[in-house]
C-alpha cells in the first residue's frame, strides 16, 4: 500500500512548535507566506517568544515575562528590529517658551509632564501613540517648580523646589502635603504604601501613604540626587553628589534598624556600591531591572550595571558615554536595551548590553540650542524625551515590513 505524504501544514501542532523553535526571524516570516494555515499558526505569540527574547524592547524581559501581552508578539518583533536599526520618525510633540526642568512619567495611554509648578496629563492615541495637544487633567499646588514626581495606582506624588511633597489623588481633587525637607526635593520613588524622597538638604525621607509625618530620616551629609525602591520593597538605593569621601551609591534596608539600640529612627545601610568614584561624580538616576540588578548613571559619564548578589565593590558591566557628557537619565526594557539622555544638544542614545559601544544616537535639539535630556520614558513602540523647552517623540513602528529582510542582510542581529 502506498503511504500518503503529509504536507507541512498538516503536521500536528506539537511537531510544528518543535520545527518553528529551530527557525530564526527571517525563516518564520517566510514560513508564514506558505499558506493561510501556516500564517495563522506562525502568528501565535508562543512561536515568536524565543526570537523576541533576543531582541531589543520586544516586551519580553530576561525572565521571559511578557510586558505587553495585549500587542501581538510578531508585530513587536518587527518594531524591535527598528529599535536596533535606529529606524524611527522623530517629531516634536509639545513646545513651550520658557526653559524648564521637565519630568516625565508614562502610565498606559497617559503621559504626565511637569511644567513649572504644574503636572499635566496628556492622552496618547491607543494605536498611533500620538500625543493629544491639550491636557485632560492638571495637578497643581506646589508653591515652587516641580522638581520630580512619581506615580502610584491611586496617587501622584510630586516634590517641589520649596521642599514640600504633595500627594495628589488621581480620582478626585484631594491632596495631602508632606513637610520635612528644608530645600528642594530632587528625587522621589514610591511602591505600594512606601514613599522615599531625597533632597538638596542632604537628607532622605521615608514616608507611608497613610501618614503625613515622616517614618524615618537619614542624614547623608551630601546632596541626594536620586533614589530607587527595590521591586521587593524591602530596600532602596540612594545616589548622592559624591562631594564627600564615600561612595555616592548606598543600599538601605527599609525594615532593619541600626545595630546600635540607642540610635532610634535610623535605617540600616546594607552596603556601599563601588569603590573608585571620582569626587563630584554624583549619581543622577537609578533604575532597578530586577530585585538584584540595577542601572545607574551620572556626572562621571558612565552607565553601570550592579548585581546585589555579587561583590558590591565592583559593577558587573559599564558603558561610557562617547562624548564625555553627563548622563541625566536612563530607561531600560528590562532585558537587553538601555536608553540614555545626555547633557549636550539633547543627545539620546540606545545601547545593547551585549555590546560595549553605543548602538544608536539621536540629536534632538538644534545646533544653536543646547539642552540636556532631563527625562526619558518608553513603551513598546515609542520613546519620549523631555528637553528644556520641548517634548520629543520617536516613533519606531513607522517603517514598512520590507525592512525586515534588509536588516538581516546587513547582519544586524
Amino acid at each position: 500500500m502506498r503511504m500518503r505524504m503529509m504536507q507541512l501544514h498538516q503536521l500536528p501542532e506539537d511537531v510544528l512548535y518543535h520545527i518553528t523553535a529551530l527557525l530564526d526571524c527571517r525563516s518564520l516570516c517566510r514560513l508564514s507566506l506558505v499558506c493561510r494555515s501556516l500564517s495563522r499558526f506562525v502568528s501565535r505569540d508562543s512561536v515568536w517568544k524565543k526570537v523576541a527574547v533576543q531582541l531589543l524592547n520586544s516586551g519580553v524581559d530576561g525572565s521571559g515575562t511578557d510586558i505587553y501581552p495585549h500587542i501581538p508578539l510578531k508585530d513587536r518583533v518587527r518594531i524591535a528590529l527598528n529599535w536596533y536599526g535606529g529606524i524611527c520618525k522623530k517629531t516634536i510633540a509639545l513646545k513651550w517658551k520658557l526653559k524648564l526642568l521637565p519630568w516625565l512619567q508614562l502610565d498606559g495611554d497617559t503621559l504626565f509632564l511637569s511644567q513649572a509648578s504644574d503636572i499635566k496629563a496628556y492622552r496618547l492615541h491607543k494605536v498611533s501613540r500620538r500625543l493629544q495637544p491639550r491636557p485632560f487633567d492638571v495637578y497643581s499646588g506646589q508653591q515652587g517648580d516641580v522638581c520630580c514626581f512619581t506615580l502610584m495606582d491611586s496617587h501622584l506624588i510630586s516634590g517641589g523646589s520649596d521642599g514640600k511633597i504633595l500627594v495628589h489623588s488621581r480620582t478626585s481633587d484631594a491632596s495631602m502635603e508632606l513637610c520635612g525637607h528644608t530645600q528642594e526635593v530632587n528625587c522621589l520613588d514610591s511602591k505600594d504604601q512606601l514613599i522615599i524622597s531625597g533632597s538638596r538638604d542632604q537628607t532622605v525621607g521615608i514616608w507611608t501613604l497613610m501618614s503625613i509625618s515622616r517614618r524615618d530620616t537619614i542624614a547623608l551629609c551630601d546632596r541626594v540626587w536620586s533614589v530607587a525602591i527595590s521591586p521587593t520593597k524591602r530596600s532602596f538605593v540612594t545616589g548622592t553628589a559624591c562631594c564627600q569621601n564615600y561612595s555616592p551609591l548606598r543600599l538601605w534596608d527599609v525594615e532593619r534598624p541600626w545595630f546600635k539600640p540607642e540610635v532610634e529612627g535610623r535605617l540600616a545601610c546594607v552596603c556601599s556600591l563601588g569603590s573608585e568614584f571620582r569626587r563630584g561624580a554624583g549619581v543622577l538616576d537609578i533604575v532597578f531591572e530586577s530585585p538584584f540588578q540595577l542601572l545607574t548613571c551620572g556626572y562621571d559619564t558612565f552607565i553601570r550595571l550592579w548585581d546585589l548578589r555579587l561583590c558590591p565593590r565592583k559593577c558587573v558591566m559599564e558603558w561610557e558615554e562617547p562624548h564625555d557628557s553627563t548622563l541625566y537619565c536612563i530607561q531600560t526594557d528590562r532585558n537587553h536595551m538601555i536608553a540614555s539622555g545626555s547633557s549636550h544638544y539633547g543627545v539620546l542614545r540606545l545601547w545593547d548590553k551585549r555590546q560595549t559601544s553605543c548602538l544608536q544616537s539621536f540629536q534632538l535639539s538644534s545646533d544653536h540650542v543646547s539642552s540636556p535630556v532631563y527625562s526619558l520614558r518608553l513603551d513598546s513602540s515609542h520613546l519620549y524625551a523631555a528637553l528644556a523647552s520641548s517634548l520629543h517623540s520617536l516613533d519606531f513602528k513607522t517603517c514598512s515590513q520590507n525592512n525586515l529582510l534588509q536588516m538581516y542582510q546587513l547582519n544586524m542581529l
